[in-house]
């Protein structure tokens, strides 16, 4: 049976929280994620610890926070094989592409995964908003 977005979506923050919570020491406040075509975004919010907002606001602020992104940076492709094997084992779509940002100042930090093509469940919706409406008879 063929998922419908809202389960792939569901079950990417799903992954996606679990990762975080295992892998990085501490879950967000908040996920969402959204499958567009063949991209997945996958937005967090409230995912900087106090270590982290205390190296934010120190004294050379660009320099921690520049610290802190490059430390996050490199834990993400450390963990790069488990989470594309994640993306790919929900979506069915192998990932072509990984890209995350965060931001120091608002907490929130975003994941972009870019896959091989659009999901089977997307290529349907498509093809069942194309065919044209059923006629009733006059």
């Amino acid at each position: 049976m063929t998922k419908t977005k809202g389960q792939i979506e569901a079950a990417i923050s799903e992954a996606i929280i679990k990762f975080e919570k295992d892998y990085m020491g501490r879950g967000p406040a908040e996920t969402k994620t959204y499958l567009v075509e063949d991209m997945v975004l996958v937005r967090m919010q409230g995912v900087i610890t106090r270590a982290e907002q205390h190296l934010a606001s120190a004294e050379n602020v660009e320099k921690g926070v520049e610290l802190i992104k490059q430390t996050r940076k490199v834990l993400i492709e450390k963990a790069r094989p488990f989470l594309e094997g994640a993306i790919q084992s929900i979506t069915g779509e192998g990932v072509k592409s990984l890209h995350m940002d965060l931001s120091t100042r608002t907490g929130e930090k975003v994941v972009v995964f870019t896959l091989n093509a659009i999901p089977r469940c997307l290529q349907e919706e498509s093809a069942d908003s194309a065919s044209p409406p059923p006629t009733s008879p006059a």
